[in-house]
């Protein structure tokens, strides 16, 4: 309960300095994305496009990418799959070593 809280309030007071951050720039300056205490923000009005760069794409190595509205961080399932397939294809192939190892 407390954790959740904290976590909240932690959101709460990231998206007030990102938003104070942006308003102490000159108007022409003001991007409306950028990072806060090194958590990226973006309240630019979404497109598709940042959409897809930010859940599905393969040619970004990262697996967390910026969020494509608001605070913190999306996932990239274009590497976050194939890095589970290789992971699970490697815990497939020890379980049948050791049963190998076990019937001898």
């Amino acid at each position: 309960m407390r954790l959740g809280r904290l976590v909240r309030a932690a959101a709460f007071f990231l998206t007030l300095a990102a938003v104070a951050q942006e308003l102490s720039k000159p108007e022409g300056q003001r991007t409306w994305n950028g990072k806060v205490a090194g958590v990226p923000y973006d309240f630019r009005v979404p497109t598709p496009r940042r959409f897809r760069d930010a859940y599905w794409n393969p040619n970004d190595e990262r697996i967390f990418t910026d969020k494509v509205v608001g605070l913190g961080w999306a996932i990239n399932f274009a590497q976050l799959i194939p890095r589970l397939q290789e992971g699970y294809r490697r815990l497939a192939e020890r379980a049948q070593a050791r049963t190998e190892v076990t019937v001898r």
